[in-house]
This record gives structure tokens, C-alpha cells and sequence, in this order.
């Protein structure tokens, strides 16, 4: 799948408490391996489908301390309509110090007032979204992986 926002890969965003946010900078395989084990969220572990994961977003944000990977927003969007964020993790080291709020804050910029942004959650992160504006959606179908 093509990147849609080639003009802005590899653009800093924004540098805040030391923590670096980008949109469509690299993103290795492995160091989302790490932090998807670091914070918590449950995800493969298969460095090739990591690596389809990275590869066949057109939207991902990143937040780095040190160059350290800390944070991510990765989704698919039309950039017109509708957006899937497919996954919103922190490091649970860096978690409860807005992150999380500034990558939604930073998709939301990124994608315009026009296009809805939807998301399923886990349970333990539930309590999360309500406070950086999501609205609870009921009318969501799936039809779920084999694998």
C-alpha cells in the first residue's frame, strides 16, 4: 500500500517534555516488537508481520525520548472520510504523561476536521479514550482474524 503523506515523512513535529513526535518516520520491526511488549497492548510477535503491520500503514505517528521508540499511533485513513487507528500504544514507563493524548492530538491535526477517527479497545485501556474525546460507538461489526 502507498503512503499517502510522502511530503511529510520524517517531519518533526513536535518536542515536548523530550519526547519527539513524528509522522511516517522509520519504524523498525523490532522496536515496535519491543514496545508492544513494553506497554502492555497484545500484538504478533512475528517480525515479518510486524513488518507488513509498518509497511501497510499509510499513517503513523511516533513518539521518541532519546531516540527510543515510546509511543505510537499507526492507522489507515482515506484522509477524507474515515480513519482506523489500528494501534495507540505507550510504553508503560511513559505512560500517564500525555503521550497517548498528544498522539491523538497530533492524528486529529494531521487529518482535518472532516474525517472520523474509529478504533476498537481493550478493555484495560477503555477508561482512556473518553478523556481525549472519543465517543463510545455501538453500532460496530467484525468479522474476526483466523490467525
Amino acid at each position: 500500500m502507498k503512503k499517502t503523506r510522502k511530503a511529510r515523512y520524517g517531519t518533526k513535529i513536535r518536542d515536548t517534555m523530550r519526547i519527539s513526535y513524528d509522522i511516517n518516520s522509520n519504524v523498525k520491526s523490532s522496536e515496535l516488537a519491543a514496545l508492544f511488549k513494553n506497554s502492555g497492548i497484545r500484538r504478533p510477535t512475528n517480525m515479518g508481520r510486524i513488518g507488513k503491520m509498518i509497511t501497510n500503514s499509510n499513517l503513523i505517528i511516533s513518539a521518541r525520548k532519546n531516540g527510543k521508540l515510546v509511543g505510537i499511533l499507526r492507522a489507515l485513513s482515506d484522509f477524507s472520510y474515515a480513519c482506523y487507528v489500528s494501534d495507540l500504544a505507550v510504553d508503560r514507563k511513559y505512560q500517564d504523561k500525555g503521550i497517548g493524548k498528544e498522539l491523538v492530538k497530533l492524528v486529529r491535526k494531521a487529518l482535518g476536521g472532516n474525517v472520523m477517527i474509529l478504533l476498537l479497545s481493550s478493555k484495560e485501556a477503555d477508561a482512556f479514550y473518553p478523556h481525549v474525546g472519543f465517543e463510545k460507538a455501538e453500532n460496530a461489526w467484525r468479522l474476526p482474524r483466523k490467525k
